[in-house]
């Protein structure tokens, strides 16, 4: 039966409506549901586009910013294409109310921060392409409503730094792209968030050594792309990826891979080793399933000191790519056509690079290779790494940019140690037995950024021991013998961002220790002897955003010495006896504060008002393992990724109930356990029946009465509103 004339008519009426409502220079296809706004010099987001639109191409435009809530006029949209359109910024709640949106392209663009909530609102999202911008920085928590996310691509950006948890939140990701950047260091725990992922691209970095902490946290990453990144040497048991099947190292400064490498990655079929500096290989033991191994444009020298290496080939049936350079008789000729009576031993044989003819002007122009060192003129990469050298060699070539001097035995660096060296960028003199740097030690070195001294037995630094390096902006000074902040050696650094000096013996932070280190992002004093900080200690370092202090002495909350911190976004306070906290005790960095740990420290009480201030910012919150028997009021930590309540002993009677209440809403595991009374203990506390004898335990929070029949018939008693829900941004595994 065919409509009423009436309805038939309206129905006209209104199609024609939707036909002829679609902004200038739109195109607007209403059958398929798409608009297009192609370089149509748009300053502004169209506000006529048609409510039902899936698919929305804004190519080529000119938006600058992407204003909160610019989409929410178009709710149906699930691709949306911002290419090319010199988007420089994305306000908090930009794509808010659009859950159904699984595309979104913002490659091209001059993004150079993701803030927080840059990103809220895109619960459905399956693709983000962000290739192509200017992100130096990645807030911690700015993907944390991505909870569908699979392809993350971040290719072609300025990113230097990766800090631990970065991309909490993506539990469903696959690939996380991140070739194209300027990687140097990886936080630890930088992929410890990722349990689907199984392809990560970081080549074309510069990566100076396999970041192996981090890499183990992906146990079901499949294939691992690190082609392009300046690593000399994959050490022992470097790579431990139990999944691991596909791992390309090409094109990048291998001098020597360890012959067990490999071991802790027991599925590895392929191995990528082109275009390297390799002479030659050990048998690569545990390396079991290995299929295919690609040794295509490396120096290899087919001596005798190959046959083992050839020998395992054959036993283990792996097939090999790549040609003898040396010796000459042999030049040219593939490996898996060598046999062994073929590959001799005679007179040493020159290295092939870099003192080759072809190599030697470029080695001339820039200055020699030391006695005892290995030279990459192609990578500007010096390593004179465990020589059993008593004195710093000299005559490095000009162009030097990492110079590699691990495990010497200096004792003493001397002034003017690097003569030459003007773009020299990261200096490696871990475990050295340097007791001291001396001033103008580093004179010269005026375009360094990375200096790394863990594992010496530094105790003091003279003031003038950085002079002439005023870009160095990462200090590792990890495992040496301080028993105070080096305050005065700061204050020629006027670029510091990182300053590690974890594991020494420091006893306390006093007025002036971080005098002159505005810049200071990232302070790392965990495994000290920490047992005070002064109230002004910190103050100086306005911008600080990362404080670990675990592994320390306090008793105390420092309160007053995060006064001044108004930038403070991680404190670690993990494994310090402090024993009770009380009101306001983070107050003064509640306003930026987004991860806390608080585990391991003994706490026996915590105050009602201790997390005053605290709220939606927090992301993170780790109480795990102390002996207070009840928390806090924390229902307006409504942006919680993570809570860990994990070996605490509650007790579970009706004082209990606000936090049975909360967490039996949340969309999280969070491991609280009940240790008292007797009838409870080792029960889940969302799961114990205690609470249901408790008055008014099935009323919400606002006091409403909410009976278990209504709650059975799926009626609240009171109606949410939208982003108010505390479950807002939580994971989908539950308690």
């Amino acid at each position: 039966m065919g409509l009423p004339w009436g309805l038939l008519l309206l129905a006209v009426v209104l199609g024609r409506t939707a036909a002829t409502r679609c902004p200038t220079p739109c195109v607007c296809d209403n059958l398929r549901a798409r608009v297009l706004c192609l370089h149509g010099n748009l300053t502004a987001i169209p506000e006529a586009i048609p409510q039902l639109t899936k698919n929305l191409d804004l190519r080529g435009n000119s938006f600058v910013v992407i204003p909160v809530g610019a989409f929410l006029a178009t709710p149906y949209l699930t691709h949306l294409d911002l290419q090319h359109c010199k988007v420089e910024r994305l306000e908090e709640g930009a794509f808010r109310g659009l859950g159904r949106l699984v595309y979104l392209n913002l490659a091209s663009n001059g993004i150079a921060l993701l803030y927080q909530e840059s990103l809220d609102g895109l619960s459905s999202l399956q693709q983000l392409i962000l290739k192509g911008n200017r992100i130096e920085e990645i807030q911690p928590g700015a993907f944390g409503h991505l909870g569908s996310l699979t392809v993350l691509d971040l290719r072609a950006n300025a990113l230097v730094y990766l800090p631990d948890m970065v991309f909490q939140g993506l539990q469903v990701l696959r690939w996380l792209r991140l070739s194209h950047n300027a990687l140097h260091v990886l936080g630890s725990e930088a992929f410890a968030a990722l349990p689907a992922l199984r392809r990560l691209s970081l080549d074309h970095n510069e990566l100076q050594a396999l970041p192996s902490e981090a890499l183990a946290r992906l146990d079901g990453a499949i294939r691992l792309d690190l082609g392009h990144n300046p690593i000399t040497y994959i050490a022992e048991e470097a790579l431990a990826m139990a999944s691991l099947k596909h791992l390309f190292l090409d094109h990048a400064a291998l001098q020597d891979v360890a012959p067990n490498a490999f071991t802790r990655s027991p599925q590895l079929r392929t191995l990528d080793l082109r275009e390297n500096q390799l002479q030659g290989l050990l048998p690569l033991a545990g390396a079991r399933r290995l299929e295919r191994v690609s040794l295509v444009g490396n120096p290899l020298l087919c001596s005798c000191l190959l046959r083992p290496f050839h020998r395992w080939l054959a036993r283990v049936r792996v097939q090999v790519e790549g040609a003898c350079a040396a010796p000459l008789a042999l030049r040219g000729r593939p490996l898996d056509s060598l046999r062994p009576p073929e590959m001799r031993c005679g007179r040493p044989q020159p290295r092939p690079s870099p003192t080759t003819p072809s190599e030697q002007s470029r080695v001339a122009s820039s200055g020699q290779c030391p006695l005892g060192c290995s030279c990459s003129p192609d990578f500007h990469h010096v390593s004179c790494e465990n020589r059993d050298l008593r004195e710093i060699p000299q005559g490095f070539p000009r162009d030097t940019r990492l110079l590699d001097l691990r495990q010497n035995a200096f004792g003493t660096v001397p002034p003017g140690a690097f003569p030459g060296l003007k773009e020299l960028v990261s200096l490696h003199l871990q475990s050295c037995s340097i007791r001291t740097l001396h001033p103008g030690a580093l004179q010269g070195l005026e375009s360094l950024v990375y200096l790394y001294l863990t594992d010496n037995h530094l105790s003091t630094l003279a003031a003038t021991a950085f002079k002439g390096a005023p870009q160095l902006a990462y200090l590792d000074l990890d495992r040496n013998a301080f028993t105070r902040l080096p305050s005065h050696a700061f204050q020629l650094l006027p670029n510091l961002i990182s300053l590690h000096l974890q594991h020494n013996a420091i006893r306390e932070l006093v007025d002036g220790d971080l005098a002159r280190a505005g810049g200071l992002r990232w302070l790392y004093l965990a495994g000290n002897a920490i047992q005070h900080i002064a109230p002004a200690a910190l103050a100086p370092a306005k911008m600080l955003e990362k404080l670990h202090l675990e592994e320390n002495h306090l008793s105390e909350m420092p309160t007053a010495a995060l006064q001044g911190l108004p930038a403070l976004s991680e404190l670690k306070l993990s494994h310090n006896p402090i024993k009770r906290l009380g009101d306001g005790a983070f107050l003064p960095v509640a306003s930026s504060l987004q991860h806390l740990y608080l585990d391991n420290m003994g706490l026996e009480w915590i105050s009602s008002g201790a997390f005053a201030g605290l709220g939606p910012k927090i992301r993170s919150l780790y109480l795990e393992s102390n002996k207070m028997s009840n928390v806090p009021d924390m229902s307006n930590f409504t942006g919680l990724e993570i809570l860990n309540l994990k070996d605490v002993p509650f007790h579970c009677d009706c004082q209990l109930l606000p936090l049975w209440r909360w967490i039996d809403k949340l969309n999280l595991h969070v491991g609280a356990t009940c240790g008292s009374p007797a009838e409870a203990r080792g029960l889940k506390v969302k799961l114990s029946t205690t609470f249901l004898t408790c008055p008014g335990w099935g009323r919400g929070e606002a006091g409403g009465a909410r009976p278990d029949k209504t709650r059975a018939a799926g009626k609240p008693s009171k109606k949410k509103r939208p982003g108010k829900s505390p479950a807002r941004g939580f994971k989908s595994s539950r308690a």
